[in-house]
């Protein structure tokens, strides 16, 4: 009876080349529906980083195995990201390179990438200093050599147009990595 009072249907915003309409709310506000959506911004918590990156595939929601299989995005659903961005930027902040099968010998990988690209004294200094006390986690470094992270949806793309997102990490990781074995036995 009431404008007010109106419902929509569902945006169910699917993985694939972006497409974003506008929908006019209560008062005059606009809301975004991404109908499909390929990127997004996530965000890597312990590194204070956030990059544009390319969503591959949609791997768990918690709601549906229904939304898995047609690749529905929505808040909280679990999704393969390209872990390209973020391994160059680690590679250009300490100067290492992630996702190496040889973990020994840090020290000749960077022998090996001074040639290739000249750098200063001072920039090796820095990035020497901030590699010293840096130690990322086994589980992240396995897939950072994948070339796909996990990652979970933080924004609603129905209502905001977005597909944004943080990279998981510790016991997050753990728990969806438990969950995601549990469904391949299945």
């Amino acid at each position: 009876k009431r404008k007010f009072e109106m419902g929509r249907p569902a945006a169910l915003c699917k993985l694939g080349h972006k497409r974003v309409r506008s929908v006019r709310g209560r008062g005059g506000n606009m809301k975004y529906r991404a109908l499909r959506a390929d990127t997004g911004n996530f965000a890597w918590g312990t590194e204070h980083v956030s990059k544009k990156v390319r969503i591959l595939d949609v791997v768990y929601n918690a709601t549906s195995n229904e939304l898995v299989r047609t690749k529905t995005l929505t808040k909280n659903t679990i999704v393969q990201i390209d872990a390209h961005p973020f391994m160059q930027w680690y590679t250009k902040h300490y100067g290492i390179e992630l996702g190496k099968k040889g973990k020994k010998g840090h020290g000749a990988e960077e022998g090996k990438e001074a040639p290739e690209e000249k750098k200063s004294f001072k920039v090796l200094g820095k990035q020497q200093a901030r590699a010293a006390g840096q130690k990322i986690d086994p589980t992240l470094d396995d897939q950072f050599q994948t070339g796909r992270l996990l990652a979970c949806i933080a924004s609603r793309p129905g209502q905001s147009g977005r597909c944004d997102g943080y990279v998981l990490e510790g016991e997050e990781l753990a728990f969806y990595k438990k969950k995601l074995e549990k469904k391949k036995k299945n």
